[in-house]
């Protein structure tokens, strides 16, 4: 590892402590806290009988379901595919079933808009130095005990301050700040989904491109549907144990493998992160394994990211990742084959900056936020002329 001189310093101090003025927040973040489970299978349940007495404004009849007997209704946007019955909620808080129609309550009711660099998302081979209006709305399919942004992933709608902004009003405001891009982030989009597919269709007309920053938790159809309108997407990708998925998390592994490999057949560039929590996902065996599935399934040209853990929510009690471990898993993904590879949520210049695969030049030099060394001529590196994977122009 590299020591800081002088000039570095300041502007990795510059890049941090500024990304609150390159992040423009728009309003604050409600707190509501939900009780999970810390032990065994923590996947959610149906809330019965939890529906509002009475559609509100931004209520919208859900995109994919199927009516059942009895009013019944089953969401089929996600692998929970909840069965609800009249005045039941679903799993992620952001649909019910009123008089036998699937409704979202999550529709163009954001409760956390902000700009970001792309480089926040993490997106490292996304168009660089440009920036992403961000949207989310409450609510989440899954239940991980490390969640770092439960304050509205674990709420229900009507249970965090929010703001009206319809599709149409997201692209006024994309034009009129000059943001290229829009991401749906921060909580889960797969449980907005008929808000962002909407969003994503109006964007691509105007020429503004979509960012899905997720977990990755959805069923194939609708994932095509929005492949259509997907220029770019970071999926996290917790582990490779379903039994961790189970108890760390309330999923199960194998729909996000199907996504990856949906994302790769439908050519959309995505980058994958691997949040590495103390006692759950710190096994060197199972990174070795996680590396060995995607070569052998997408190649070895998306880039991996490897992000420090912080004590949150259900696991404030552990002791954030050590940084040795973060440097030991990037160098073995990239022993394994792997060729673009970082370190997220930690001061590690090499693991932040971009290497040319090939002559391993360095191309991209990154000091937070700030993006002091650009070597690439379009897409190739400006040494060797090789093709460096990603969507750079």
């Amino acid at each position: 590892m590299k020591k800081l001189n002088r000039r570095h310093f300041l502007f990795c101090s510059a890049a941090y402590l500024g990304s609150a003025a390159t992040a423009k927040a728009f309003w604050p973040l409600a707190i509501t806290k939900s009780a999970v489970s810390a032990t065994g299978d923590i996947r959610g349940k149906v809330f019965k009988g939890d529906a509002p007495k009475k559609m509100w404004e931004w209520s919208h009849e859900g995109f994919l379901y199927k009516k059942l007997e009895n009013n019944k209704v089953r969401c089929d946007i996600c692998p929970n595919r909840c069965k609800l019955s009249p005045g039941d909620r679903s799993v992620c808080r952001s649909k019910v079933n009123m008089d036998g129609i699937l409704y979202t309550l999550t529709y163009g009711n954001p409760c956390s808009v902000n700009i970001d660099p792309i480089e926040k998302k993490p997106l490292f081979h996304f168009k660089p130095r440009t920036k992403a209006f961000s949207i989310a709305t409450a609510g989440c399919n899954f239940r991980c005990l490390n969640c770092q942004n439960w304050e509205i992933s674990q709420a229900k709608p009507h249970e965090v301050r929010h703001r009206e902004l319809y599709p149409a009003d997201v692209i006024d405001a994309v034009l009129r700040y000059d943001t290229p891009s829009i991401a749906y982030t921060y909580s889960e989009p797969i449980t907005f989904f008929e808000y962002m597919i909407d969003t994503a269709r109006l964007a691509r007309e105007n020429g503004v491109h979509n960012l899905l920053i997720s977990n990755g938790y959805i069923n194939r159809k609708p994932l095509l549907e929005l492949c259509k309108v997907l220029d770019g997407a970071n999926v996290n990708l917790k582990s490779l144990s379903d039994d961790i998925y189970r108890k760390l998390n309330g999923g199960r592994l194998q729909p996000v493998l199907n996504t990856f490999k949906t994302l790769h057949e439908q050519g959309v560039h995505f980058e994958m992160t691997n949040l590495v929590v103390p006692g759950y996902v710190d096994d060197e065996d199972m990174v070795k394994k996680m590396c060995q599935w995607i070569l052998e399934n997408l190649g070895p040209n998306y880039p991996l990211h490897f992000l420090r853990f912080f004590p949150k929510y259900k696991l404030d009690r552990l002791p954030p990742t050590p940084l040795s471990t973060l440097i030991r898993f990037r160098q073995l993904a990239m022993d394994e084959g792997i060729r673009y590879v970082y370190v997220g949520n930690a001061s590690y210049r090499e693991g932040n900056n971009t290497y040319c695969h090939n002559c391993k030049k360095l191309l991209i030099e990154r000091l937070g936020y700030i993006i002091p060394t650009y070597d690439l001529d379009g897409e190739r590196c400006k040494y060797c002329r090789t093709v460096i994977p990603g969507r750079w122009t």
